[in-house]
């Protein structure tokens, strides 16, 4: 089941998409009562998914990111080892959050703004000192997420907060596929793709059997140290590929099985 926020001529709704693919003009959104951490009440209401815009699909509390969990992204960024320098935990605030053909806004301040393709998970209920063979019984689905990260900033600051948080710079969607079985974690495709002066280039082309920490150790360092609570985003790591990005270009991040998540680029 993908559930999914849109915006239609009435305001704002949780929603089901139905249908096969990811065409808008093959899917049908149908509202349902409450959020997507239940099971879903339909009210009857419905759009074609063509018809309305979609939205961040779920509204976190906050975004809990692990930071260098591709060994290829650390040597890239960071230019040490992942050995040096092991995984680590950061937070993105909720207002930083933005949905599918949402623009990224850059701030005048910020000078090097790249994109990072992840993979994303949904939490599903409130989640406390999961252990780590437990992760998928509080996890509602799994999401795309672009990290965006103003390298400046990030290595001026010496910490992410600023960096990583500034308003739009994070993207999410396009929905929440909760068939997480479905999904092979240990070969999954993460792809970006960058559109510059019209031109469309792969950037980012890794695979999910690269991450250091897996899921089940993602969710279990995380919950560790603090309560999750249905809506908030698990951002998994970014592989390696990541590029700046200028205002006029546009990012999408393909994962396999999610779909595409598109974003233009502006000055804020």
């Amino acid at each position: 089941m993908r559930f999914g926020r849109i915006a239609h001529p009435e305001g704002f709704s949780f929603v089901v998409i139905d249908g096969e693919g990811s065409d808008a003009t093959d899917l049908v959104a149908k509202e349902i009562k409450d959020t997507p951490y239940t099971e879903p009440e339909y009210t009857g209401r419905e759009w074609p998914l063509a018809d309305v815009r979609l939205l961040a699909p779920t509204l976190p509390s906050k975004v809990v990111a692990i930071g260098r969990n591709y060994a290829d992204h650390v040597a890239e960024v960071f230019k040490e080892s992942a050995e040096h320098l092991p995984p680590t935990l950061f937070l993105k605030p909720p207002t930083a959050v933005i949905g599918p053909d949402a623009a990224i806004k850059i701030p005048d301040f910020a000078t090097k703004v790249e994109f990072e393709g992840e993979l994303a998970v949904v939490v599903g209920k409130v989640a406390k000192n999961v252990k780590a063979e437990d992760w998928k019984s509080v996890v509602r689905g799994f999401t795309i997420v672009n990290d965006v990260s103003s390298r400046d900033l990030q290595f001026a600051d010496g910490q992410w907060a600023r960096a990583k948080g500034i308003d739009t710079f994070c993207p999410l969607g396009p929905w929440i596929e909760t068939d997480i079985d479905s999904f092979d974690l240990d070969n999954l495709s993460i792809k970006a793709h960058l559109t510059h002066d019209g031109e469309r280039l792969t950037k980012q082309d890794s695979n999910s059997n690269q991450m250091i920490m897996k899921m089940g150790q993602i969710i279990e360092f995380i919950t560790a140290s603090m309560t999750l609570l249905p809506g908030d985003v698990i951002c998994t790591g970014s592989p390696a590929g990541t590029e700046a990005m200028q205002p006029g270009d546009t990012i999408e991040v393909e994962i396999e099985g999610l779909g595409i998540l598109r974003n233009p680029i502006e000055r804020a």
